[in-house]
């Protein structure tokens, strides 16, 4: 017989780590005690996501538990658009918080970051030009 192993309680001093999701993006978050500063793939978060859009998205769920300046923040995020990328880094980021302290998950969840977004591009079918898109009729 198996036995599961217990889950341990997450240190303060300790890196947890999660993974975010959004259509085809994926975002690898490591998160540890710091000053507030987030490097996504080796860029600042600044220089990753350059529109203000983008940027708010990302912070929106340590703003949303108020800790925008506690946190040394690491992301390595690959696949879909920018959009989807930052959507993928809300969801690793709070995840990661939730992790890190079990009080946030009332706040994230009710803000929705915890939910993954499921929604994805539909494929496209035989006898049609797109997912849905018919052929035009024409009389002659």
């Amino acid at each position: 017989m198996v036995e599961k192993a217990e889950k341990k309680e997450v240190k303060q001093e300790d890196i947890v780590k999660t993974l975010g999701r959004r259509k085809t993006s994926t975002a690898r978050v490591q998160l540890a005690l710091g000053k507030g500063e987030i490097i996504v793939n080796g860029k600042t978060l600044v220089g990753y996501f350059k529109i203000k859009y983008w940027m708010d998205k990302v912070l929106s769920p340590l703003i949303a538990v108020g800790k925008e300046k506690s946190f040394a923040i690491s992301i390595k995020v690959n696949g879909g658009g920018i959009t989807s990328q930052a959507e993928a880094v809300r969801h690793g980021i709070a995840r990661a918080l939730e992790k890190w302290n079990k009080d946030f998950r009332a706040i994230l969840k009710a803000e929705g970051f915890l939910t993954r977004d499921s929604r994805a591009k539909e494929r496209k079918k035989f006898g049609l030009h797109r997912a849905r898109r018919g052929h035009q009729w024409r009389k002659r």
